[in-house]
């Protein structure tokens, strides 16, 4: 959490000495407590108290990778924070889910889930709230999120963008883009040698778009 004056030697004792005991103990400490550690005086502890403290707002991604996911560094936890915006998204997202993020895949959408599914771990994030620890992405791009709640799925080549580019597209516009066809499934973008998922969506009754009217679709909900 890019806490000054929280050195290693000082964490020891305070795990040691029982005072902290997962994460959240940490923004329960107090001066009083703090002074009583070796090397630390009154001011000192002063000091420390109050990094504690501004560390609160430093926003999802730096939770994320201060919680120590395995195989989750500072980019990986940048995207997951950018993606789902809170931790509460990120906690229910499925494997899948998290694998479509661009950079991130399925050993790192493995882990994550993991992660989350496990109570220790679901109860130190819900001491990190009740202690007033930020659990949502403080810089996200603010803006309209004309296709929250769709889900799109690309099939085929675009012309006049890469895959990628349109998954940002639709994230940017507050949607979320699966891997596979289905009938909670909103739009199917089909370009040039659109493969099987073409024709799960027509059996399935989803609405096909082809890039020109998934380029007015995305153009007309940006303005």
């Amino acid at each position: 959490m890019d806490i000054e004056h929280l050195g290693e030697a000082v964490v020891e004792q305070l795990v040691d000495r029982g005072l902290v005991r997962d994460f959240g103990d940490l923004y329960g400490l107090t001066v009083t407590q703090l002074a009583e550690l070796e090397r630390l005086a009154e001011k000192s502890a002063t000091n420390l108290v109050n990094a504690i403290a501004g560390s609160r707002t430093r926003g999802l991604a730096r939770v994320l990778y201060a919680l120590g996911i395995r195989f989750v560094g500072e980019r990986a936890a940048g995207l997951l924070a950018e993606h789902f915006g809170g931790i509460d998204r990120v906690a229910t997202a499925s494997v899948d889910e998290i694998a479509e993020i661009h950079g991130i895949g399925p050993r790192i959408a493995e882990s994550v889930r993991l992660f989350f599914d496990q109570p220790a771990n679901q109860k130190a994030v819900a001491h990190l709230r009740e202690v007033g620890v930020v659990l949502e992405e403080t810089t996200r791009p603010i803006g309209p999120k004309p296709l929250a709640g769709k889900t799109f799925v690309l099939t085929g080549a675009l012309d006049q963008m890469s895959r990628d580019e349109a998954k940002a597209r639709i994230a940017r516009l507050g949607g979320r883009v699966s891997s596979s066809v289905s009938r909670k499934t909103d739009y199917v973008v089909a370009g040039a040698e659109a493969g099987s998922k073409l024709e799960d969506a027509k059996r399935l009754g989803v609405k096909v778009l082809d890039e020109a009217e998934f380029l007015d679709v995305t153009a007309a909900r940006s303005e």
